[in-house]
């Protein structure tokens, strides 16, 4: 076969054959597309028990995992569990089972269409509808890139006082580990978000012992309340909640990562592929939930009920947690997860936005050119800012930076619940009737939540 027949076609009404994998012979493809990520794909072996099985295709959701982790996310944590204690944490496992649904949709799109979301979009519609989902995209990365700075230069003024300025500026650096990383292969860079998720689990555990929750109210605060939805403030953080933790390149990103495995070509194998990428995007979605449920606890053992549960800044619950639990470590540890998650964050956003450009456009930039490119633009505003106005105008652009991804979601969201739920397409690995509807309603939901939290953040502007 052709490479120019192996690609998406130029024009709006071109669909993939019936079955929807026009797939290369096996290994050659995942090796081509495995090469967007590092300097080769992982070979799954042939024959091997459910333990080699899934260790082979362990990895990519640990990719994706940092996404809902990231900076972003622990303002609302802080903000939830500081003023409503542990009644926000029934939002925190919905939250969390919307994104194991839509991480399943991108694998599901990756292995049964051999095509990440990019390149499905590009395939399927006009040029001017796939240049402006482009564009969204490009924000989307832009303003995850955003948070990313912002959490790591607050991290390390917190834990080594360097001016936020010069912070913003040293993280312009970590473009040469990526890049590093990069020529070693997937593992390499699989195996750093790794570790770095386990420093900021080994962080949060720590954190939760000498916090000493109320073992009983966490519980029952897994246990949605009416009060979620009739009480405006509760309402909001909640809303903020569900609408920024779900990433849109993290859609794009994890239906290119699951090719990076060499499966086979064979329907069975896929399907294999199918169950063993789901399980692995799952397990890892779990550390992140249990990542972000321990922010909200944290925040609601210390500070709720006391004089601090207006806390809702990052460098507020920096400088109490000490004092108020009475545990030395306890600021330092929370300043390395927030520094971690920072670093973390920024190697799956440059796959995520090479993998954009790539596939919208079928232009493959130096990834040091594209880094630079991505990074410039979440350095200049988060230099100004810090120039300007310090750590307060810093955590305020924090929580625009949610908002704008927030705005962007649903342009990602949508496509891949329509892509996956079209049986001319996938075949035999469209979503069943009842998921593609459960998909849809959560598709709906999330844009009116988001819409809903643009509202309030306008209105709050204006006022």
């Amino acid at each position: 076969m052709s490479e120019r027949s192996r690609q998406p076609g130029p024009g709006p009404r071109r669909r993939l054959p019936e079955g929807g994998r026009a797939r290369e012979g096996e290994g050659g493809g995942a090796r081509r597309r495995a090469s967007r990520v590092g300097s080769g794909g992982v070979r799954v072996p042939r024959g091997a028990g459910p333990v080699r099985t899934f260790l082979a295709f362990a990895g990519p959701g640990l990719m994706v995992a940092v996404g809902y982790m990231d900076p972003g996310n622990w303002a609302t944590d802080l903000a939830g569990g500081a003023r409503y204690g542990y009644l926000l944490l029934s939002v925190v496992l919905l939250a969390n089972l919307t994104a194991i649904l839509l991480q399943h949709l991108a694998v599901r799109l990756g292995v049964g269409s051999g095509r990440d979301l990019a390149q499905a979009c590009r395939q399927a519609y006009s040029r001017p509808v796939s240049l402006a989902l482009w564009v969204l995209a490009e924000v989307a990365i832009a303003a995850t890139d955003l948070a990313e700075v912002i959490g790591s230069a607050i991290a390390l003024k917190l834990l080594f006082g360097l001016p936020l300025l010069f912070g913003v500026f040293l993280t312009a650096l970590d473009v040469l580990v990526v890049l590093l990383l990069q020529q070693r292969g997937a593992r390499y860079l699989e195996s750093v978000v790794g570790g770095l998720i386990l420093v900021i689990l080994i962080a949060f555990a720590y954190e939760l012992v000498v916090s000493q929750p109320a073992i009983a109210r966490v519980v029952a605060g897994f246990l949605p309340r009416p009060r979620v939805v009739t009480d405006p403030g509760a309402l909001y953080l909640a809303v903020g909640i569900l609408g920024a933790t779900v990433m849109p390149h993290n859609l794009y990103l994890h239906s290119g990562l699951v090719q990076s495995r060499q499966y086979g070509s064979g329907e069975d194998a896929r399907h294999q592929a199918l169950r063993y990428a789901t399980l692995d995007s799952t397990v890892a979605l779990a550390g992140a939930f249990f990542i972000n449920a321990a922010i909200l606890v944290l925040s609601a053992a210390a500070f709720h009920g006391t004089p601090h549960q207006n806390v809702a800044d990052i460098n507020d619950a920096y400088r109490l947690l000490t004092p108020v639990l009475g545990a030395g470590l306890a600021s330092v540890a929370f300043g390395i997860a927030l520094l971690a998650s920072g670093q973390n964050s920024t190697l799956t956003g440059t796959l995520a936005g090479q993998m954009v450009m790539e596939g919208f456009l079928r232009i493959r930039l130096r990834p040091w050119v594209r880094r630079l490119v991505t990074r410039g633009l979440a350095v200049i505003p988060a230099a100004v800012v810090a120039a300007s106005s310090g750590a307060r105008g810093e955590g305020s652009l924090l929580v625009l930076s949610q908002v704008i991804l927030s705005a962007q979601l649903s342009f990602a969201v949508v496509p891949l619940v329509r892509f996956t739920s079209d049986r001319r397409r996938m075949g035999s690995f469209a979503t069943p009737r009842w998921l593609a509807a459960v998909a849809w309603l959560v598709a709906v939901v999330i844009a009116l939540l988001n819409a809903y939290l643009l509202y309030r953040t306008v209105t709050a502007g204006l006022g």
